[in-house]
C-alpha cells in the first residue's frame, strides 16, 4: 500500500520536510542541528553552484579560500559585526583531547588550552581584511574582486533542512575598491546577478530591494537583497549584497596610496547566497505528489523507463533510447535510462515524479512497434503519445516551455498575492493569511519594531524600482515617502 504523505493545505511544514526525505535530498544528521545533503541533492547544489561560479568569472571575480577559524580579536575590531553574530558563534577554547584516566573515553584536556580562542567561521569579513591589509599598498593593487565557496557555521536552535542549519554551504564574496561609488556599483551588480539567476534558472521570481537599518547587515551601510514569495505566502531572503562603506578597512588599517599619493580607505563589499536557495527552489515550485524542478537545474532533466515483457523486447527498446541518449547529451541535455528490472515501470514513474525530473518518456511493444513514444510533463502531469522520430527536437521545446511555465505560474502566484493596505487594522486582519503587502511606515525603528511585535511581519525590503507613492504610516499616521514591503518570513 502506498504511504500516504501530507499535502501542503494539511501541514505545510511537515510537507516540506517529508518532500526532502522523499526526494532524497537530505536528512538530518546526529550533529544537532546539521544536514547530511544526499547526492541528489548535492547534484542539484552543484548545479547552482557551477552556474553561478561562471557568473561570477564572467564579472571579474576569482575565486580564493580563507581559514575556517578566526582569531576572537578580529570579530571585536568591528563592533557592530561582532554584535550582529555573538549569540550564534561557535567557539574553539582547546586543540587536544586526552584518554580518561577512568577509560570512559577521551576528555579536552584541560593543559591544552588555547591563548586565545578561535570563532568557527560564521563569515568571513575579519580573517579576509586582516589578509587585504598585507595585499593593499597602492590604487593599483584594486579593485580586489574576490569570492569563496565555503561552509559557515551559526548556532541556530531552531533548524529545518537547508533553510536554517547549525552548517550550511555558501559563497561570499568579498571586494575592495578606490572608490565608494566603484563599491556601490559592485554591490548593485551582484545583486542582479542574483537576480538574473533565480529567475532564469531557478524559474523563481524576485524583488530587488534595499533593506532597512534594522534588518541591515551587521557592519553594513547599505544591504540589498532579492526576496522570494513561497508557496505558503512567506517571504524567503534569497541573496543579499552589501556595500560595507569603510568601515572593515578602518577597523583592519587598510589604506591605500591613491594617484596622488595620499592615504585614503578602501571601500568594500560583500554578497553571498547558501543552500537555503534549496529550500526555495522546493517551496517555489514543488506539490503534493513531490519536487518540481526546472530544467535548468535538474541533475536529470529526461528519464526514459522502458515497459517489456521478453529479453527481445527490451533490447530493441534499449537501442531506441541509446540513440537518443547519444542526440540529447550532444545537446547538453542530461538524460537516464532506467532499465533496472528489480523494480516495476510504475514504481519508477512515482520515483521520477517524487524527485522532480521535468520529462519522463515511457516506451512499449506496441509504442516500438508504432514509432511512437509517451511523453510525461512533470510540471503539468500531461501526457502525450508522439513519433520517436521527433521526440529529440520535440525534448528540446519542451524543456523550455517548462522552465518558461514554471517562471510564469511562480510570477501569477506572487502577483495575486501581493496587496496594497492603507489601515493598521486591514493589515492585521489580512497578514496571517500570507503574501506580500506593500503599506506606508514612518521609517522609524519604534515602528517597525512594534510591528513585528504585534504580528510577527517584517519589513522585507524597499523596493528598488518602485515609484515612490508619499502617503502617511498605516500604524502613527505620519509622513512616508514610499511603501515597503511587509510579510512573514522564513
Amino acid at each position: 500500500m502506498a504511504q500516504k504523505y501530507v499535502t501542503r493545505q494539511e501541514d505545510y511544514s511537515k510537507w516540506y520536510n517529508e518532500l526532502v526525505y522523499r526526494a532524497d535530498l537530505a536528512e538530518h544528521s546526529d550533529v544537532r542541528g546539521c544536514m547530511v545533503i544526499k547526492p541528489y541533492g548535492y547534484a542539484i547544489w552543484e548545479k547552482m553552484r557551477d552556474i553561478l561560479d561562471a557568473k561570477f568569472k564572467e564579472t571579474g571575480h576569482s575565486n580564493a579560500y580563507f581559514p575556517l577559524f578566526i582569531p576572537k580579536s578580529y570579530l571585536s575590531k568591528e563592533a557592530s559585526h561582532v554584535d550582529g553574530f555573538a549569540k550564534e558563534c561557535a567557539v574553539v577554547t582547546h586543540y587536544r583531547l586526552k584518554n580518561a584516566e577512568d577509560g570512559s573515553g577521551v576528555i579536552v584536556d584541560p593543559a591544552a588550552k588555547l591563548e586565545e580562542e578561535l570563532i568557527v567561521r560564521p563569515t568571513s569579513e575579519t580573517i579576509i581584511w586582516n589578509s587585504y591589509k598585507n595585499w593593499i599598498q597602492s590604487y593599483r593593487d584594486l579593485p580586489i574582486l574576490i569570492n569563496q565557496w565555503a561552509n559557515v557555521v551559526r548556532w541556530e536552535m531552531r533548524t529545518r533542512l537547508f533553510l536554517r542549519t547549525a552548517e550550511f554551504l555558501w559563497q561570499e564574496g568579498h571586494t575592495a575598491h578606490a572608490t565608494k561609488e566603484e563599491a556601490i556599483k559592485e554591490a548593485e551588480l551582484m545583486l542582479d546577478v542574483y537576480s538574473d539567476f533565480a529567475e532564469n534558472y531557478m524559474a523563481m521570481p524576485v524583488l530587488k530591494g534595499r533593506k532597512t537599518e534594522s534588518e541591515r547587515f551587521a557592519g553594513a551601510d547599505d544591504t540589498l537583497c532579492i526576496e522570494a514569495m513561497m508557496q505558503d505566502g512567506k517571504a524567503l531572503q534569497a541573496g543579499t549584497s552589501h556595500f560595507l562603506g569603510q568601515n572593515f578597512a578602518k577597523a583592519f588599517e587598510v589604506k591605500f596610496a591613491d594617484k596622488e599619493g595620499k592615504l585614503e580607505y578602501v571601500w568594500a563589499t560583500s554578497w553571498g547566497v547558501s543552500t537555503r536557495l534549496m529550500g526555495a527552489l522546493i517551496m517555489t515550485h514543488s506539490d503534493d505528489e513531490g519536487l518540481v524542478l526546472p530544467p535548468a537545474l535538474a541533475p536529470i532533466q529526461v528519464v526514459a523507463v522502458p515497459i517489456h515483457r521478453t529479453d527481445e523486447e527490451l533490447a530493441a527498446i534499449s537501442e531506441k533510447f541509446d540513440q537518443l541518449s547519444k542526440a540529447l547529451k550532444a545537446r547538453g541535455i542530461s538524460f537516464k535510462y532506467d532499465s533496472d528490472d528489480n523494480k516495476r515501470p510504475g514504481w519508477k514513474f512515482a520515483e521520477y515524479e517524487a524527485k522532480g525530473v521535468p520529462l519522463r518518456l515511457a516506451m512499449g511493444p506496441r509504442d516500438l512497434e508504432n514509432g511512437k513514444v509517451e511523453v510525461a510533463r512533470r510540471d503539468t502531469k500531461t501526457k502525450e503519445v508522439i513519433d520517436f522520430d521527433g521526440v529529440e527536437s520535440y525534448i528540446v521545446t519542451m524543456l523550455d516551455e517548462i522552465q518558461k511555465n514554471l517562471l510564469q505560474k511562480a510570477m501569477d502566484f506572487r502577483a495575486s498575492n501581493m496587496k496594497k493596505v492603507d489601515t493598521y487594522q486591514d493589515f492585521k486582519e489580512q497578514i496571517d493569511n500570507g503574501g506580500f503587502f506593500l503599506a506606508h511606515w514612518d521609517g522609524t525603528k519604534e515602528t517597525e519594531s512594534k510591528i513585528k511585535e504585534e504580528t510577527q511581519a517584517t519589513i522585507r525590503c524597499m523596493l528598488l524600482d518602485q515609484e515612490l507613492e508619499t502617503g502617511v504610516c498605516m500604524v502613527t499616521g505620519k509622513p512616508s515617502a514610499q511603501r515597503v514591503v511587509f510579510a512573514k518570513a522564513y
